[in-house]
């Protein structure tokens, strides 16, 4: 959550100055790449969850929910949806309970395949993410708090880490 106030001198970089008096010089760049980059998610995540809060979305389930949208026919097996936001399936399957107590998506039997249950968005819960995707479009996704450059340089080095990481 972000303070009330700027504070007058960064946080992190006074951690670095005391990573590097305790010995850690070597180091401390590293620390201050995952620091920077954890308390960034904070203030992003804090900003779409508040564009959400009227929806009464996280951000797990507006993800789940934009990806039913976009798919072909608005249901995906619930392994699949698992797989493509990179989350695991019981992560899935509490959102699905959530949407599902909401109306916005329900679960129904794979048409072929007897051991496959698939989640479908709803028409309530295809509106609702239309809504709610407008509504991150113009609050955060507009203007994260920085420049176009700067957001392609974010990105691209975001990338090396997670294809260094074996994500992709």
């Amino acid at each position: 959550m972000a303070a009330s106030r700027p504070q007058k001198r960064d946080p992190i970089a006074a951690a670095r100055a005391n990573w590097e008096k305790a010995g850690w010089g070597d180091v401390a760049q590293g620390m201050v790449a995952v620091t920077s980059v954890m308390r960034a998610h904070q203030i992003l995540l804090a900003r779409v969850e508040n564009a959400l809060r009227p929806y009464d979305l996280s951000f797990s389930r507006f993800e789940l929910l934009r990806l039913l949208a976009f798919s072909r026919t608005g249901a995906l097996p619930i392994t699949k949806a698992s797989d493509r936001l990179q989350v695991h399936v019981t992560s899935v399957t509490h959102a699905i309970r959530r949407l599902e107590a909401d109306g916005l998506v329900q679960r129904v039997p794979h048409p072929t395949d007897g051991r496959t249950t698939l989640v479908r968005i709803t028409e309530l819960g295809r509106a609702t993410v239309e809504d709610a995707t407008l509504t991150l479009n113009e609050r955060v996704f507009a203007d994260i708090g920085m420049g176009a450059d700067e957001s392609q340089a974010l990105v691209s080095a975001i990338e090396t880490l997670r294809r260094n990481a074996g994500d992709f």
